[in-house]
C-alpha cells in the first residue's frame, strides 16, 4: 500500500492539517512521509522552490520562516491544526561567522513561527530542540558550546514564555543523536557507511565522545505523539535510549557490518574534545508522551546500511 495513503493508518492525526517547516531536511522529510501515512493533510515548507506537486505527496510551499510577514501569511492561508518547526541551519561548529546566520535562521524563525501561530490560532506547535543545548541548572554551566546551541537554548526560553504569556500550545522535543536512511552524507553515520562502501577507511574527527543514538523512525513516532497528546504543553521532552555509546563504538559496528578489513582513523584522540557526553532523560518523556524507542542500535545501523547499499549512487560495494 502507498505510504501516503490516508487509508494506511487511521491514527489520531487522520484528517488533520499539518504544516512542516524545514520539510526537505532529514527529520522534516521523514515526518511528512509518516504524516501522509497517518491520513493527515500535509503542507511542506522549504526555503527553496519545488517544481510541481506530486499527487500522492505533501503540498509544497516556498517560504523562509525568518521572514515574519511571509510565515504569517502562509499560516493564515493554510490554517493548520498542528505546526512542526524544523527550519534552520544545522551545524554545531563554534565558528564566529555562524553567530549571526544561526541567530536569524534558528531563533528569529522560531519567534516568527510562535508569533504567527499565536495570532492565527493552532491546536499544537511542536518545536525541535537539540542535544547540544546545555541543560544543567547551574548558570555557569548554561553556557552553550556553539551558536547553534545558544540559538536552540534561547528558542526554548521563548517557547516557554509564549505559553505562559499568550497561551501558545507549544511542546519541545529534543532528539539526541538521530541517524537513519536518507541522512546527509556529512553526518557521522552516513559518512562512515559511504566510506566503507567505497572501500575507504572512514576519516573521523574524534571517536571518544559518548552520545545517545536514536533511530529516525523512533524519533518520528515521538513527533506524531506530540502532535495530539493532551496536557504536555510547555514541556521539553528528550528522545533517546537513556544510554550512551562512543562514536568509535558506532564506527566499529559499521565496520563489522560492511568491511571488517578496514580501520577508521581519528584526527583528534582526546576525550571530550568535541563536547561532553550527552544522554537523554526518558522519565518525563515516557510518563507524559507514552513513548519509548524500539529500534536497537544494532538493528538501526543494519537497516541504515542496507538503505545506503541500495539507494546511494557511487558506493563501490553497493551491489555486493
Amino acid at each position: 500500500m502507498d505510504s501516503h495513503s490516508a487509508a494506511a493508518v487511521a491514527g489520531p492525526l487522520s484528517g488533520s492539517r499539518a504544516l512542516v517547516t524545514g520539510a526537505s531536511g532529514f527529520l522534516g522529510s521523514n515526518l511528512c512521509r509518516r504524516l501522509g501515512a497517518e491520513g493527515a493533510e500535509v503542507h511542506a515548507v522549504s526555503r527553496t522552490r519545488r517544481e510541481g506537486q506530486p499527487q500522492d505527496g505533501p503540498h509544497w510551499w516556498q517560504c523562509d520562516a525568518a521572514d515574519a510577514v511571509a510565515i504569517h501569511e502562509l499560516l493564515s492561508q493554510i490554517k493548520p491544526d498542528v505546526v512542526f518547526h524544523f527550519g534552520g541551519m544545522v551545524t554545531a561548529a563554534p565558528d564566529l561567522r555562524l553567530v549571526a546566520p544561526t541567530f536569524h535562521s534558528l531563533l528569529t524563525s522560531t519567534v516568527n513561527v510562535l508569533t504567527a501561530v499565536t495570532e492565527v490560532g493552532c491546536r499544537r506547535v511542536v518545536l525541535s530542540g537539540s542535544l547540544e543545548e546545555p541543560t544543567a541548572g547551574d548558570a555557569d554551566a548554561l553556557v552553550p558550546a556553539s551558536p547553534y546551541g545558544a540559538a536552540k537554548l534561547a528558542a526554548g526560553a521563548y517557547a516557554r514564555m509564549f505559553l505562559k504569556l499568550y497561551g501558545t500550545p507549544v511542546v519541545i522535543l529534543r532528539p539526541f543523536m538521530t541517524y537513519g536512511p536518507g541522512q546527509s552524507p556529512s553526518k557521522i553515520v552516513p559518512h562512515t557507511i559511504l566510506s566503507l562502501l567505497r572501500n575507504e577507511p572512514p576519516q573521523l574527527r574524534n571517536g571518544e565522545r559518548a552520545l545517545d543514538w536514536i533511530y529516525v523512525e523512533d524519533v518520528i513516532d515521538a513527533y506524531l505523539q506530540a502532535a495530539w497528546r493532551p496536557g504536555i504543553e510547555g514541556l521539553t521532552l528528550d528522545l533517546g535510549w537513556g544510554t550512551a555509546a562512543p562514536i568509535r563504538d558506532v564506527a566499529d559496528r559499521l565496520v563489522r557490518l560492511i568491511a571488517p578489513e578496514l580501520t577508521p582513523t581519528y584526527s583528534v584522540q582526546s576525550e571530550g574534545a568535541d563536547g561532553p557526553a550527552r544522554v537523554a532523560d526518558l522519565g518525563l518523556t515516557a510518563a507524559t508522551l507514552g513513548w519509548r524507542p524500539t529500534t536497537s542500535l544494532d538493528r538501526g545501523l543494519a537497516a541504515t546500511v542496507e538503505w545506503y547499499r541500495h539507494s546511494y549512487r557511487g558506493a563501490g560495494r553497493a551491489g555486493s
